[in-house]
């Protein structure tokens, strides 16, 4: 084994270089060795690296929350996985002791940090991750398919809130790839999907996904097609964008649910709280996993979600630009990256 390995890593304001960086040991009791087979670019990276930033981050830190990889050392006191397993990493470590998570609310943890954000991640060939943030993953698994068990987890947590059933409708406002991992479930879920996206390419990816009704709200009313289809309005409305919680709420039937996934804290929201009581409106937000790696892991290895449509990039880790500059155009879905 070489002593340095090709990482990507975040240098402040937008600048990121790829570069050699020492490969990482292992420290602590309860570390793991992981090499990582297959990575992919969040939008969250997306937002690190913009001017000003969408997202904070730590300078100096290898970048990579998505991410899957096999078991090559682990420290003395690890007990949930041995050399050879195949994982995937959930990024955000909690504490365990905080408040929220004695209530059984990890995914509020007052002291959390996270992999390939705040300390070093998978944009690289090796990684150290402690054992309480894998999963194992069968040996058949794919490493371009486990790779979206990070994102994946975090639209599980959301739908397990929102309660679909089969027979239900939907709409999902934004095909990007949360918009069209929200759509393939719902669709597997035997709900009848409509999809908002202003952008041709993705709205093919939509179709792809088993979107009944795809609209472009910019040449076709949004509202009166959701009513044509539905007479009341859909029982349930996803805002994957995270700036069209008004737009649900003239969507949604009455006794229907929101799901508020999508995130901008530079947008304010202006709302008539009459309505949403009037017409008995519930509306959730849902922010990353809980406790939904295992089932997610399931959803994967059963192959029921068209997941590998959504692959438009696979590429070596040294042609990260690439696909980052793919991102930011538009012109990807999934970038997958091999280190």
């Amino acid at each position: 084994m070489s002593d340095t390995m090709l990482s990507v890593v975040f240098k402040g304001n937008g600048r990121f270089s790829i570069e050699q960086k020492p490969i990482p040991k292992i420290t602590k009791p309860d570390d793991v060795l992981i090499e990582v087979e297959a990575a992919s670019i969040c939008g969250t990276d997306v937002q690190i690296l913009k001017v000003p930033p969408g997202h904070p981050a730590n300078e100096n830190v290898i970048l990579g929350h998505e991410y899957t990889g096999k078991v090559v050392e682990v420290g003395e006191a690890v007990t949930s996985v041995k050399v050879g397993d195949r994982i995937v990493v959930d990024p955000n470590i909690t504490c365990g002791t905080c408040r929220y998570c004695k209530i059984g609310l990890p995914n509020m943890c007052e002291n959390m940090t996270t992999l390939g954000i705040f300390i070093d991640g998978g944009f690289a060939r090796y990684n150290v991750a402690p054992q309480k943030a894998l999963h194992k993953i069968p040996p058949t698994l794919p490493p371009e398919i486990a790779v979206f068990a990070e994102p994946l987890s975090c639209v599980v947590n959301g739908v397990q809130k929102i309660k679909p059933m089969a027979g239900e409708s939907a709409v999902v406002l934004g095909a990007g790839p949360i918009g069209l991992y929200y759509t393939a479930i719902f669709k597997a879920s035997g709900l009848k999907v409509m999809v908002s996206e202003i952008s041709e390419f993705r709205r093919n990816f939509a179709e792809k996904m088993g979107a009944d009704v795809i609209v472009n709200p910019q040449e076709e009313s949004l509202q009166e097609r959701v009513m044509k289809e539905t007479e009341i309005g859909a029982d349930i409305v996803v805002d994957a964008v995270g700036t069209l919680l008004r737009d649900a709420i003239t969507l949604v039937r009455r006794g229907g649910r929101i799901l508020a996934f999508g995130m901008n804290k530079a947008v304010e929201q202006h709302l008539y709280q009459y309505d949403i009581t009037r017409n008995e409106i519930t509306i959730m937000g849902t922010y990353i996993a809980k406790f939904t790696f295992p089932a997610t892991i399931k959803m994967l290895s059963a192959g029921i979600l068209p997941l590998r449509e959504l692959i438009t990039h696979d590429i070596p880790l040294s042609d990260f630009e690439v696909g980052l500059n793919a991102m930011r155009k538009g012109e990807a879905v999934e970038v997958i990256l091999r280190p």
